[in-house]
This record gives structure tokens, C-alpha cells and sequence, in this order.
């Protein structure tokens, strides 16, 4: 074993004379204990064969990827590969939003190769810090190749170390060091992106090659904050949201016409209106016209056309024309599991069933990792009337993330139609434990105590969302969950007609509930679907 004595990284193959990252000569012995070694490199295997070290780059070309096909016996597709979240070797903790965003970007372009399989961002990105050996990582993600890599930034110079893997042996396919100044951003992209195809010898030709090395802004300040939006945008919460917009919205002052920037600022609002954060209708006022905007400065993109889709869904409950959305975003990008997630969402309301839990098993199938995919095909199954499954689902996507809400949930759905209260109840009280701000979870929690003439412990809840009222906005799908537990249909009615004049993001799934299939037969609730164009 030898060491960096500068960054202490740690190199398993003692043939190596000079570190990869910082070119410094390496030392024998593994990092101090005192001074924990910052290896990416896990395996004993890691790197094989000779180095050849020129000035400030180093190349190690040593497996043809020919050798590396796959295996009968796992069945791992040829052209196959994770994108790793980049190592942050800078100084400062909070770059680690460029490295995430160089990762990312990186994995959006090969993602637009046909003949390459990519591992979907939330897969990938599990492993972060994990130091993992490749094998398991390959067999994990199901992929034959393995990118990581590493980034120190000092004001405007940037160093990138890349690595690509092959996964059976830990053997390189191809290395690389970029020393540049920050505004050869997207030029070391597109290197690093025509390397990596190169190395797993595909072919890049007209259209996919102009999409794969496709550019939506050439300002770097505006894609350094695009990229701090993206990385507070997937922490999905209160004040990850806002902090994305405001990074977003800079973004946009810089470049007016960056249109994935645009499609990021809108999708904040969607979703702090579908958490119901805001009140629909002040999140509708943002996210439309800047979902028309993104679309009009370029409708060829995934990104656009989704949120296109989210706002016509959501906002205006346009479901056949969000659904056209949903497979343009698709077919601008065949691997985008978001696209898949969400469409089976609208085919579910649109009354195909088994549409949409294809299609969420496609989204599953592109990115196993992601727990409200999981969880979302439970809600489907549940929905669909196919109570047994739904539970099946929502276990199975609990041994994947048993500290994720949403599958807890479902859960108790699917034991409160079966009459299992008492076990709908721990469900829920499980999913407040993951989640305790959730207002439908403790809506529905206080349904099924009134199902069990637990009325007392309903009226306490519904007492909290009188008062939360006062303050923030309360869904009015909320309050008639609650009266679906005492029965009394008309306080029910009355309240999914309000939700339907503000437009509640959640009503359009709450009309098709399982507990509401006593009014199906109700005249006002026939009206309903009508005004919300669903079908009876």
C-alpha cells in the first residue's frame, strides 16, 4: 500500500509512483491513523498494470472494454454505468453542491446515449461516502462500468480527477486529471463525456451526439448557481425549497434564457404546493407562466416538458394534456424514471390501472433506490382496489427504506379498508414518527379513530387544524377525511366541494379513495368528477 503524504489518499497497487490527484510522489504505508485517509479506491484490485505521468495529467489505459462484456450468470448489460457522486477535496464543505452538480450533469449526458444503460442519480448517489468495493456496487446497480471521481476548487482554478471502472474487477478502463481554470467548465464536461464513450467504445452520431454534449447556459456564474439550486432543490424540504429558488431565481438574472433554470424554479413551486406549503392558488400563479416559459425557450427537454406536465395536472387538472406532456418528456429521454413516476400518476386517475402500474415499475426498474416509487406503486395498487398487494408493496418498499413516510402510510390505507385498525393505526403513528408535519397522515390517522369510535382522539386532531388554520393553509381534503370516519356524508361533501373550488393538488387522488366508495353513488359526488374531468 502507498499514500499521498499531501491528501492522504490511500493506493492499493504498488506499481503507482504519483498520486492522481495532486501528482505529488507517493509514500509507502497507508495514511496515518491520526489523519483518515480520503481514498475513493476501496479494493485491493483497484488499479493494475503501469502509469504513465506527463506534466499535469495522468492516463492509465489498460482493459479493453471488449474484455469486460458481461456475464451470462448475472446478466449485467454490456453498456452499463454509475455515475458516483463526486468527491469534494476543496477546502470548503459547501462545494460539495458543484461536485453533486458535476456528477449529475455528467450522468444527464450519458443518459441521453440509446445504447448505454445508466443507473438512475438516486441509486447512484446512495453510495455516497460508502467506500464500497466496485463489485458490489456494479452488482448492486446492475452495471458493468463505474465512473467516480474528484474535485478541488480554489477560486477560479478547478481540478478534477475522473476515473472510470470496470465493475467485475476493479481494473481501469481510463483515468484522467483535469487542471483548469473554472471557466473551462463546460469544455472538461464534454472532454470527460466523449472520454468515457470512447473508452466503452460506443458511437456517437448527429442528433444523440449534439444532445449528448447539448449546453443550456455558456455562463458559468449561472450554472455554479444552477447547480446550488439543484442541490437544495433534492433535499425536499421547507428550506431546502426556498433556498433553491433563490438560487434559481440568480441563476435566471444572469441568463434569461436558461431554460432547465426556469424548469427548476417552477418545479419548487409544484411541489411546495403539492406539500401544501402554499395555498394552490399562490403556487399556480408562479408555476404557470414560468412553465410556459421554459417551454418556450426550449421544448425539447425532459425537464421542460415535466413541468409542463406537473402544471397542467396539477394546477389545472388537465390530466389528458399532461399525460401528452409526460411521454414528450419521455421521449426526449427514455431513461427518466421521473417522467415514468409521474405519468402513472395521471393514468391511475385517467381510470388505466394497469397502465399506471407499468408505468411506475418502469420508473421502478430504472431506479430501484428511490422510495416514493416504491411507495407510490403501493398507493396505485391501493387505489386500484388490489388491497393485498398494496400491503405486499408497501412492506417490501419498507425493508428498502424503512425510514421513509409514505410507505408507513399506504400501509395503514390498505389495513383501514381491511377493518385492521388497530394496525392502521401503528402504521400511521409510524409514518408521523418519519414525518410529523404531514397533514393527511394525521387527517387519516383521525378517520380510522373514528372508524373505531375513538371520536375524542378525532376531535383533537381536527381541533389542531381548526387552529393550524388561523396561521397557514389547512386542505380542506383534511377535514373531510376526518368526517368520513363519523359518517357524516354531508360535512364530507361539503368539504370535497370546497376542495374542488381551491383546487386542492390532493383532491383528484382523495376522489378515487377507497373511503369514499359509499358516496360513489351520490349525485354531488358524480358532479365532482365531472367538474374534475375524471371518468365515474
Amino acid at each position: 500500500m502507498k499514500r499521498c503524504p499531501e491528501c492522504r489518499r490511500d493506493y492499493y497497487d504498488d506499481t503507482l509512483l504519483y498520486c492522481l490527484d495532486d501528482g505529488n510522489a507517493l509514500l509507502e504505508g497507508p495514511a496515518s491513523v491520526d489523519e483518515p485517509a480520503t481514498a475513493i479506491l476501496s479494493e485491493p484490485s483497484a488499479l493494475a498494470g503501469g502509469v504513465n505521468v506527463a506534466n499535469d495529467k495522468t492516463r492509465i489505459f489498460q482493459v479493453d472494454p471488449a474484455d469486460g462484456k458481461k456475464s451470462p450468470e448475472n446478466g449485467t448489460p454490456n453498456n452499463s454505468i454509475a455515475v458516483l457522486p463526486f468527491v469534494n477535496m476543496s477546502a470548503d464543505a459547501e462545494n460539495e453542491y458543484f461536485c453533486d452538480g458535476m456528477a449529475e450533469e455528467l450522468l444527464n449526458a450519458l443518459a441521453k446515449i440509446e445504447d448505454l444503460k445508466v443507473a438512475a442519480r438516486t441509486a447512484s448517489f446512495s453510495f455516497r461516502g460508502k467506500n464500497a468495493p466496485m463489485g458490489e456496487i456494479g452488482l448492486a446497480l446492475n452495471v458493468s462500468s463505474i465512473l467516480e471521481g474528484s474535485v478541488r476548487k480554489s477560486g477560479s482554478r478547478i481540478r478534477i480527477t475522473i476515473q472510470l471502472i470496470n465493475a467485475a474487477d476493479g481494473y481501469h478502463l481510463w483515468s484522467e486529471r483535469y487542471d483548469r481554470e473554472m471557466q473551462d467548465i463546460f469544455e472538461i464536461q464534454d472532454e470527460i463525456t466523449l472520454a468515457v464513450v470512447n473508452a466503452l467504445k460506443l458511437r456517437l452520431l448527429g442528433t444523440e451526439r449534439r444532445a449528448v454534449l447539448k449546453r443550456h447556459t455558456d455562463d458559468t456564474e449561472a450554472y455554479q448557481l444552477y447547480l446550488r439550486g439543484r442541490f437544495f432543490f433534492f433535499k425536499r424540504t421547507p428550506d431546502g425549497f426556498m433556498k433553491a429558488i433563490e438560487y434559481f431565481e440568480k441563476a435566471i438574472e444572469l441568463d434569461q434564457e436558461y431554460a432547465v433554470a426556469i424548469s427548476g424554479l417552477a418545479d419548487c413551486y409544484v411541489f411546495l404546493g403539492f406539500y401544501e406549503m402554499l395555498p394552490p392558488k399562490d403556487a399556480a400563479a408562479h408555476v404557470r407562466p414560468l412553465a410556459k416559459k421554459a417551454m418556450e425557450i426550449d421544448g425539447t427537454l425532459a425537464e421542460t416538458n415535466t413541468t409542463s406536465a406537473l402544471s397542467q395536472s396539477l394546477y389545472d387538472w388537465d390530466f389528458s394534456g399532461s399525460l401528452k406532456y409526460y411521454e414528450a418528456a419521455i421521449s426526449c429521454d427514455t431513461n427518466y424514471p421521473f417522467a415514468y413516476h409521474l405519468k402513472s400518476a395521471i393514468l391511475i386517475l385517467l381510470g388505466d390501472n394497469e397502465g399506471s402500474f407499468d408505468a411506475e415499475k418502469r420508473a421502478i426498474e430504472l431506479d430501484p433506490f428511490t422510495p416514493i416509487f416504491n411507495a407510490s406503486l403501493a398507493w396505485w395498487y391501493y387505489l386500484g382496489r388490489r388491497n393485498d398487494e398494496a400491503i405486499a408493496q408497501s412492506k417490501r418498499t419498507i425493508e428498502i427504506a424503512p425510514n421513509h413516510f409514505f410507505a408507513y402510510w399506504v400501509l395503514g390505507l390498505a389495513y383501514a379498508v381491511q377493518g385492521a385498525y388497530a394496525d392502521s393505526v401503528v402504521a400511521f403513528q409510524q409514518a408521523l414518527a418519519l414525518n410529523q408535519f404531514d397533514q393527511h397522515i394525521r387527517a387519516d390517522l383521525a378517520r380510522v379513530f373514528g372508524l373505531m369510535d375513538e371520536r375524542e382522539e378525532a376531535m383533537n386532531i381536527l381541533g389542531e387544524f381548526e387552529e393550524l388554520s388561523k396561521t397557514q393553509y389547512v386542505s380542506p381534503v383534511n377535514i373531510a377525511k376526518i368526517h368520513c370516519g363519523f359518517g357524516d356524508k354531508e360535512k364530507v361533501i361539503d368539504q370535497l366541494e370546497k376542495a374542488c373550488e381551491e383546487r386542492s393538488v390532493k383532491l383528484p387522488w382523495f376522489i378515487l379513495d377507497p373511503a369514499l366508495d359509499d358516496l360513489r353513488s351520490d349525485p354531488r359526488h358524480k358532479d365532482l368528477l365531472k367538474l374534475m374531468g375524471l371518468p365515474e
